[in-house]
Parts: structure tokens; C-alpha cells; sequence
């Protein structure tokens, strides 16, 4: 029989394998695959911030390097017929983000805190720079462009179809998740939690924490590197805003609301930033207001992260605590999901008609959502939004000391019950 610990593992596999039979359409499997450069990604970042407890602002210099390393790798290869498949080069980028995080780590790591995040701003804002004026390397504007086909074919695959560059993707995400869990359960991964939660100790014990945060940041840099080069396969084209400070806002945001203190918050978040980005942008132009108002959310009210919420139910569903879970947990939720609902519609009644009458002028006041035809200028329909807004966080408010109190009589029982076995 299996151990249990590969039990997530094979799951995690069979759902990559099943999910583009199931969302087939073209549309569905960018998507997915853009999910899976983004997991890398946003891991990468968390071996520096959630392991280490370094906050970094430039983590899209290692991304955007491996990226670039890895189309002018395709070109070269291309060019010279060189008989190297394509499943193979997200390693240059890994190589190339490994290479330049020895280089700018070796620098960064030897402070900590505030100080380390901003010299690894500086350093981004220094590689943004020289982007537009190394144009031999970055390409200018225009970028560097490449073929995926050019390289060497293994079994007929081209790597053509957006389905193949998914199922390569899908196995380079896989490896490299398999690879950075395996990296939080060695000595060294715990070293990293040691230098996160007391410095000072690690030094009192005999090890050096700057070359803790030099080894955590170079694998952090290689990963980083390899899901710039699965996103130059990907779409064929690297440009200079990836080394800018937009990307290293983004995987800061995947982490964060993801749950930077859980190995599947980062999973989680790059899974939710990526749709929001992809299915809001389609229905709205403010959707990064929206991603910005969750972002708020979280920090104030789940610092641990959705992967923290969900966790935390977990002890709950034990034997002992499972009846009180159904019967008073459940109910409560019922109970506030009404007014959680009450507030989600009026702030998006009021973002979306605020941004018709700021954005969308031309068009005139008249416009309609979630069904509603009315008027944006119209006092009655803000007079309504307002007061949708009142009662439901008045209903919230009253209803959350319930659902406080549920939640901890199902964790009483929890502990109950494990202290029973």
C-alpha cells in the first residue's frame, strides 16, 4: 500500500493529466497553463519569504533573465539545428536565474529585514534599467522573439499545439513542486524556518545566517528562472517588462493571498490571480481594483492566507468535532453567507458604476449589471447601493460573533477528541 504522503501527490498528478479533457477549449488550457508557470513562480518566491522570512521586491529580475536566456537559447538552437529538445530548456533558464542569483545574492543576502527588501528593489529597478539600454540582449522594446517548433522533435511532437506546451508545463510545474517540498523537509529547509523565526539563535548555535539566506536564495532564483523559461515556451516572445516591478508585485500578491506560511498558499494563490486575471479583465476595466480590494481583505482579516482558511477547517472534520462542525459551524456560515453576499453586491454596484461614469462617459449614464438596467446618474440607485451597503455589513457585523463562537465550541471538541486517543 501506498503512503499517505503520496497519496496528494498522485492526486495532483491525475488532476493535471484529466483537466484538459475536461476543459478542452483553447481558451481554458492557456489558462491552465499559465497556472502552471505562475505555481512555479509563486513557490520560488515563498522559499524566500514564507521559508526564510525575506521579503524581496525584485524577484522577477531571476523570472525575466531565465526567460530571456532561454529565447535567445531557442534562437541558437534553431539557427544551428542543434539536436536539443524543447523539454529540455526551462534548465537554461534555470541555470541562467541560479547564475544571477549567486551573483546579486551574494550582495542582497548579507543584510536581513528592511534593508534586504531594499536592496533587492534597487537591484530590480537596476536590471528594469539596463533592459532598455542593452538592447543587444533584451531586445528594446520589441523584445526578443523565438519559435518552440525550431527545436528537436522527440517522438513527432512539435510542441505546436497549445496541448502539448500544456502537458510540458504541467510536468516541469509537478517536478518542480516535488522538488521545493522536498527542499522544506531537509536540514537545511528547517535551517530557513530557523533563521526566519530567531536569527539570533542560529547564530548562537554555530550557523551563519547570511549563508542560510544565500543558499534558500540561489534555488530560489533557479525555480524562478525555470518558470521564465517555461514562459518563453510558452508564448514565444520575452519582453523587458518582466524584469519590471509589475511581476514582482504580482507573485508578492499570489503569495500573500494564497497564505505565505502554508506550502500550498502560493498553489492557491497563483491558481486564483491568474483566473482573476484572465475572467474579470473580460467583464470589467477595473478588476485590478477588485484584485487590490481582496489583497486588502486578506492582510486585514485572513493573514494567514485562503490556504489558511482552508486549513484550519481541517482539525474540524476529526471524528470528535465532526457533529459539532455540521450542526453549529455550518449553520453559521448559512447564516452570514446572506450578508456577505448583501456587501459583495454593493461594492461591485458601486465600483462598476463609479468606473462607468469616470471611465465609460462617452457611453452615457444608461447601463446595466447583474441584470439591473439603470441609470448611473440616477440619485435613487446610489441612494440603494448605499443602503444595501449599510444593512448587510450591519447584518455582518452582528452575525460574525456567532460564527466566532461556533468555530471555537468545533475546535474545543477538536482537542477533546485528540486528547481522548
Amino acid at each position: 500500500m501506498l503512503p499517505r504522503y503520496l497519496w496528494p501527490w498522485l492526486a495532483g498528478t491525475a488532476l493535471m493529466l484529466v483537466l484538459p479533457l475536461i476543459f478542452s477549449s483553447g481558451a481554458s488550457i492557456t489558462m491552465m497553463s499559465l497556472m502552471g508557470f505562475a505555481i512555479i513562480f509563486a513557490l520560488s518566491f515563498n522559499m524566500l519569504l514564507g521559508q526564510t522570512g525575506m521579503l524581496s521586491f525584485g524577484h522577477a529580475v531571476y523570472y525575466g533573465l531565465g526567460g530571456f536566456m532561454t529565447a535567445h537559447a531557442l534562437n541558437v538552437i534553431g539557427a544551428g539545428k542543434w539536436p536539443v529538445p524543447l523539454p529540455l530548456l526551462p534548465i537554461v533558464g534555470g541555470l541562467a536565474g541560479l547564475s544571477f542569483a549567486i551573483i546579486f545574492g551574494w550582495v542582497s543576502t548579507k543584510r536581513a529585514g528592511t534593508a534586504f527588501s531594499m536592496i533587492s528593489l534597487g537591484l530590480g529597478e537596476l536590471v528594469a534599467a539596463c533592459s532598455l539600454i542593452l538592447k543587444g540582449f533584451f531586445g528594446g522594446e520589441g523584445g526578443i522573439s523565438t519559435s518552440r517548433t525550431a527545436t528537436l522533435r522527440l517522438f513527432g511532437i512539435s510542441f505546436g499545439p497549445q496541448i502539448q506546451v500544456y502537458y510540458l508545463i504541467a510536468a516541469w510545474c509537478l517536478l518542480c513542486m516535488v522538488a521545493m517540498y522536498a527542499f522544506t523537509r531537509t536540514p537545511l529547509g528547517r535551517m530557513c524556518n530557523a533563521v526566519r523565526d530567531n536569527p539570533e539563535r542560529a547564530e548562537f548555535i554555530g550557523y551563519s545566517t547570511q549563508m542560510v539566506r544565500f543558499i534558500a536564495f540561489c534555488a530560489s532564483g533557479m525555480f524562478a528562472g525555470i518558470a521564465g523559461g517555461l514562459a518563453a515556451i510558452h508564448y514565444e516572445i520575452v519582453t523587458a517588462s518582466v524584469v519590471g516591478a509589475a511581476p514582482s508585485g504580482y507573485v508578492l500578491l499570489m503569495a500573500y493571498i494564497g497564505g505565505a506560511a502554508f506550502f500550498i498558499g502560493p498553489i492557491i494563490g497563483a491558481v486564483l490571480m491568474t483566473a482573476l486575471q484572465i475572467s474579470l479583465s473580460d467583464y470589467t476595466g477595473a478588476w485590478q481594483l477588485y484584485v487590490g480590494l481582496m489583497f486588502v481583505l486578506v492582510v486585514m482579516y485572513a493573514p494567514w492566507g485562503l490556504g489558511g482558511l482552508l486549513l484550519m477547517h481541517q482539525p474540524l472534520l476529526q471524528r470528535g468535532a465532526r457533529d459539532v462542525f455540521i450542526r453549529r459551524v455550518l449553520p453559521a456560515y448559512g447564516l452570514v453567507a446572506v450578508p456577505v453576499l448583501m456587501v459583495f453586491a454593493a461594492v461591485v454596484l458601486l465600483i462598476e458604476t463609479s468606473h462607468h461614469l469616470l471611465v465609460k462617459s462617452a457611453e452615457g449614464p444608461a447601463m446595466k449589471l447583474m441584470g439591473l438596467a439603470y441609470d448611473a446618474k440616477s440619485l435613487p440607485a446610489w441612494l440603494l447601493m448605499l443602503l444595501l451597503l449599510l444593512l448587510g455589513g450591519w447584518a455582518l457585523k452582528r452575525a460574525a460573533p456567532r460564527v466566532a463562537e461556533a468555530f471555537h465550541a468545533a475546535r474545543l471538541a477538536s482537542l477533546a477528541g485528540q486528547v481522548a486517543r
